[in-house]
């Protein structure tokens, strides 16, 4: 097991697809540098150099046969490569680190969405991360359909085809937002559920009141 130390604070931010993750990772990050707090923002897939290189063979269309059990795998790689050479060193100096998904996503997306075992989807991840796990995660939950059409009206060009996940049919998405509420249902201490269909500053000042005192808690603000 990887030895952590946790002296900053890891949030991660979770959704379905068209959600707002980005966006709102992008807002916390903007908000918490005015106020002088350290801190890195990370994505996933991604991160690092080898992770997204990774990410591009996950995303990408042309590799349509791609297994579920392969892109555990290759989440779980990229993973394990962004904790250890990021994420970790980041919270050992202290900083507030946000990550744009997290493990939860691999649950729900080859889990709930894909249909293999979450339950060993999640053990594989843990030893990937070396059982690091984000001390608050902000689950932005919105109506799969909904999600699907603010990704295609996002794209000026109007040629909109979204990545390999994103095309995938309206079914899965609507069984991986199932799988989110699910996975908050058991993991009540942690993930807290945000109502996303509105607009992007209100949620981020849900966000941002159950942030704050995490922290001053750890005397971080």
């Amino acid at each position: 097991m990887l030895k952590h130390e946790k002296n900053g604070l890891f949030i991660s931010i979770e959704g379905p697809d068209g959600a707002g993750k980005t966006t709102q990772a992008r807002l916390l990050k903007t908000r918490l540098e005015n106020l002088g707090v350290e801190v890195f923002l990370t994505r996933e897939p991604g991160g690092t150099p080898v992770g997204e290189e990774i990410r591009k063979l996950l995303l990408n269309p042309e590799y349509s046969e791609m297994t579920v059990a392969c892109e555990v795998l290759l989440y779980s790689a990229a993973r394990a490569q962004l904790v250890r050479q990021l994420i970790n060193p980041s919270l050992k100096k202290g900083r507030v680190v946000i990550s744009d998904r997290y493990l939860d996503s691999n649950i729900v997306y080859q889990g709930f969405g894909g249909g293999e075992s979450p339950e060993i989807i999640e053990k594989i991840n843990l030893w990937a991360a070396g059982g690091l796990m984000p001390e608050i995660t902000f689950l932005l939950d919105l109506d799969a359909q909904t999600g699907l059409k603010r990704l295609q009206e996002g794209d000026k060009s109007g040629k909109w085809q979204g990545d390999r996940v994103e095309q995938k049919g309206l079914d899965y998405h609507c069984r991986v937002r199932q799988g989110y509420l699910e996975l908050a249902g058991r993991s009540s201490g942690r993930i807290v559920i945000i109502e996303a269909g509105g607009n992007s500053d209100a949620v981020h000042e849900k966000i941002w009141q159950l942030t704050e005192p995490l922290l001053r808690k750890k005397n971080l603000l």
